[in-house]
């Protein structure tokens, strides 16, 4: 990894003026959308009960439905690889703005089909071959919105507010979890199971739908970066592939975001989406409390995504990585080891550690300065989705495996294990600083 590949982002000329109306405008209306788009994803797993009744013949055992569902939902997963590249390779051509757009809108039009598919009562086999379509359509657009998002903020902000800009947008997306869940919740709650079945599982989906065409709407007001402008201005946009220069130039900068995306991942999904559902098999905790303690765990962990983003800006990123990965590493194990105590201390210790994941923060803005401009979208966005498709993929079974071979402590050690990842990523950066 070269030292030009890790410097900040080639606004400097902006880097020591502070956060204007016109910045707050972009990180706010970026955020908004982020956390729309990723309401518009995850919120598909909240229902995967009632999908799993809707879409697939009445005979089949309740088990294989839910995997069915669950199947589809990964199905997402898997297409964000595809879309992230594809539209990557576009951004950096062409513009950050209009891929930015894009993904919004690819995310708004199969999250209000799902709102209005007919189910296999009214069409039979069709109807879960045309939910798979869909799910994979919003994984494409996940794949392209998450990386292209972090570029167009580090892009628009002075330098040295980047790691704040990314760390903002990295909230939104939590808060679109959040938000997700405390739908579901809602419906759950005001609805009969049998009003859920009938219609009331649409709503989400309708609603995530319109608002994403109101994500739509708003970032027309949204401008292209002035870096993106400059690099046109100039004729500095990448020849050719950009992914293939990438992997003939930055396969240090690959490694170091595929690294620190491991830590991400297993942060994020232990932490904050496995541990209620490892709180209730595992150490027997009853299913409303642990999901207080997830809504207490994801509320702070928008929080500390802010503040490590705002910490990044002050002492440096690899310091800022070096400290919340300890964090991230003891927070874990207070939490488990609680678990195994009893839990007395169970919602305080997971908003803790829900604070703790917020070191997920600092990643982005690590990501943004290992690749130069030309190249950074198509970069940015391989090692991100590559990583997270592999690793998010393989993390809730190895943890099921874990979990059985050594102990309720298993998941604490494999977090724990990336933290270590994310510290020795910190010290090199810091070596290479110190040359």
């Amino acid at each position: 990894m070269t030292d030009a590949a890790m410097s900040l982002p080639s606004n400097a000329s902006m880097s020591e003026r502070a956060l204007d109306r016109r910045d707050l405008r972009t990180l706010g209306l970026s955020a908004l959308g982020g956390a729309l788009e990723f309401y518009d994803f995850v919120v598909f797993v909240f229902f995967a009960i009632p999908l799993s009744h809707l879409f697939f013949p009445p005979d089949t055992a309740a088990w294989l439905a839910q995997l069915q569902v669950f199947g589809i939902f990964a199905a997402g997963y898997l297409a964000r690889p595809l879309g992230g590249i594809v539209m990557a390779h576009y951004g950096d051509m062409l513009g950050r703005k209009k891929m930015f757009t894009l993904s919004v809108f690819l995310m708004a039009v199969p999250t209000l089909g799902i709102g209005l598919l007919p189910v296999y009562a009214q069409i039979g086999m069709l109807a879960p071959l045309l939910l798979l379509s869909l799910r994979v359509v919003q994984g494409i657009a996940v794949g392209g919105e998450v990386p292209g998002a972090w570029v167009f903020v580090a892009e628009h902000v002075p330098a040295q507010r980047i790691g704040f800009a990314c760390a903002s947008l990295t909230s939104g997306l939590t808060v679109g979890i959040l938000i997700g869940s405390l739908a579901a919740t809602a419906i759950q709650r005001e609805l009969t199971p049998a009003a859920v079945l009938e219609y009331g599982w649409r709503l989400p989906f309708l609603i995530g739908g319109v608002f994403g065409f109101f994500a739509v709407w708003l970032r027309r007001w949204l401008s292209e970066t002035p870096v993106f402008e400059a690099m046109h201005a100039r004729s500095e946009l990448a020849s050719g592939l950009p992914l293939r220069q990438v992997f003939e130039r930055h396969l240090p900068g690959v490694l170091l975001s595929m690294l620190v995306t491991w830590m991400l991942t297993a942060a994020i999904v232990v932490m904050i989406l496995m541990t209620p559902s490892l709180a209730q098999s595992v150490f027997h905790i009853a299913p409303a409390r642990a999901f207080l303690g997830n809504n207490v765990a994801s509320f702070a962990l928008a929080l500390g995504c802010l503040f490590y983003g705002w910490l990044a800006d002050r002492i440096g990123y690899a310091r800022a990585l070096l400290f919340g990965a300890l964090g991230l590493l003891a927070c874990s194990y207070a939490l488990y080891l609680d678990l195994q105590a009893g839990a007395a201390h169970f919602i305080g210790l997971y908003g803790l550690a829900g604070f703790a994941v917020g070191v997920v923060g600092v990643v982005p803005a690590l990501m943004v300065a290992a690749f130069p401009p030309a190249v950074r979208f198509s970069g940015l966005s391989f090692s991100y989705n590559i990583a997270y498709a592999f690793f998010g993929g393989l993390t809730p079974p190895l943890i099921g495996m874990l979990v059985k071979r050594y102990g309720a402590l298993a998941p604490a050690h494999y977090v724990a294990f990336t933290a270590v990842i994310g510290m020795a990523v910190a010290f090199a950066l810091l070596r290479r600083q110190r040359r």
